[in-house]
Parts: C-alpha cells; sequence; structure tokens
C-alpha cells in the first residue's frame, strides 16, 4: 500500500520550495490536488495523484527523470533505431526507461529533453498547449528584412502553410545570415522548409530555447537534470 505523505512534505520533498514557502502556498489557494483546492492537513498519494501549483503539475513522482540535452548533429531523435544509429536516449546516463520529447531533425543541433513524464511530454509537443521553440538558423545568402517578415506573414508549405511567431535578422557575415525563429508547432523539417520558400538555404540549425528552458552553457552531447522548479516554469509557460 503506498504512503499518502502531508502535500507540503512532497513539495518539499520535489525541491521544488521550502515546506514553510509550500505550507504558505496551501494556505493562499495556489495549490489543488486532483483539481480540488489543497487544505494544510491533505494527505497526497505521489505515484497516482497530480498535485499543481498555481495551474501548472508538480513532478512529485519519485521516478520521474526529465533530461534537458544538447543534441549534436547526426543523433537520432528516437528511444531506438533499427539501422543502429545513436539515439538522443544514448546519450543520457539514466537506469529509468526515458522518451525523447518531440523531435528534432538529424541535422540540426540544439535542445532537446528526454523525459519518462508522460504529463509534459503532452503539454510540450501538442501545438495547442502554445510552448514555443526559439531556433538560430544560418541561411546562406544576404537575406532581407522583407523576406523575414514572410516568415511571421505565413508561407506555404506542401502540408500547409506555416508561420514563425517571431523572426528576426540576428546577424550577417559575408554571404551569411543568421536568422531566429520562434515557432509554435514542430512539423518535419519545417524551418528548413519555410527558409527554402524564401528562396535561401539553411547550412546549420540549432534549437537554443524550449519554452523558457535555456542553458548556453551545454555543450554537444552534454545533458543534465532540470530542477523541480524548471519543470513548474516550462508548465507554466503552456496555455491552459
Amino acid at each position: 500500500m503506498t504512503e499518502r505523505v502531508r502535500v507540503q512534505k512532497a513539495i518539499a520533498h520535489a525541491g521544488l520550495m521550502s515546506r514553510r514557502s509550500a505550507e504558505e502556498a496551501i494556505a493562499s489557494g495556489r495549490v489543488a490536488i486532483d483539481g480540488r483546492i489543497a487544505i494544510l492537513g491533505d494527505r497526497v498519494d505521489v505515484t497516482a495523484e497530480v498535485v499543481t501549483i498555481d495551474g501548472a503539475p508538480i513532478p512529485l513522482r519519485p521516478d520521474t527523470e526529465t533530461h534537458l540535452l544538447y543534441k549534436p548533429v547526426g543523433v537520432i531523435s528516437t528511444a531506438t533505431d533499427p539501422q543502429g544509429r545513436q539515439t538522443v536516449v544514448d546519450l543520457i546516463h539514466s537506469e529509468a526507461r526515458l522518451y525523447p520529447v518531440g523531435r528534432l531533425d538529424a541535422d540540426s543541433e540544439g535542445l532537446i529533453l528526454v523525459s519518462n513524464d508522460g504529463e509534459l511530454t503532452e503539454r510540450v509537443t501538442h501545438p495547442r498547449y502554445g510552448i514555443t521553440k526559439k531556433y538560430l538558423a544560418e541561411v546562406n545568402g544576404k537575406v532581407r528584412a522583407a523576406e523575414v517578415r514572410k516568415l511571421e506573414a505565413g508561407v506555404e508549405l506542401s502540408d500547409g502553410p506555416a508561420r514563425a511567431v517571431n523572426a528576426r535578422i540576428v546577424d550577417r557575415f559575408g554571404a551569411r545570415t543568421q536568422v531566429e525563429l520562434i515557432m509554435g508547432e514542430g512539423r518535419n523539417r519545417e524551418v528548413r522548409r519555410m527558409i527554402e520558400a524564401i528562396g535561401y538555404e539553411t547550412t546549420r540549425l540549432v534549437r537554443t530555447a524550449i519554452g523558457p528552458l535555456t542553458d548556453p552553457n551545454l555543450r554537444p552531447g552534454q545533458s543534465r537534470l532540470l530542477t523541480s522548479a524548471e519543470v513548474v516554469d516550462l508548465m507554466k509557460s503552456a496555455i491552459p
């Protein structure tokens, strides 16, 4: 039989805040258990019940892991690969059964989450939750501002129209341009195809942020566990 623990203890044990701060959050009505506003004295089964703060689920299960990985070029965004290629899961040192959260093309690099948290995976990958991803594209050619605005207005692709939430020129060097795009969805090779639609070729594509998550210190192949606070911030960035 699973032990039920006081909800403030469970929140503190997750590392989100101190027990005193958790008690204050409960007293102010910010904490809920399976949708019901929690009160001091409530107990929770961390393996079965969902505890939220300000509407964002808190990762309480002791077996839950979410890693932020800088995926190198050539690594596949799957859990396994029948062709024997290296996958993002191969790069994570963990005994847990983990899966990539969404995908990042083999010839692209940058941040991807690897997790066994189903709720987090659903919120990050489903477009209805509106968690954006930020990309830095190196493009052959001198892209003009008017052409970048087309990426925001929308371009027609083979699988329907696509648009960036925001797009801007970051830098120019020689005959190349760096373009930053913030995307609200993640169709197959979408950024590369959008840039091709305005007449240019992407020579390098790096995902630099997932919602509020970023880490300029990670190098290709490196990863780290997300903190509980980072998980909650990521969940809060989703559209309710």
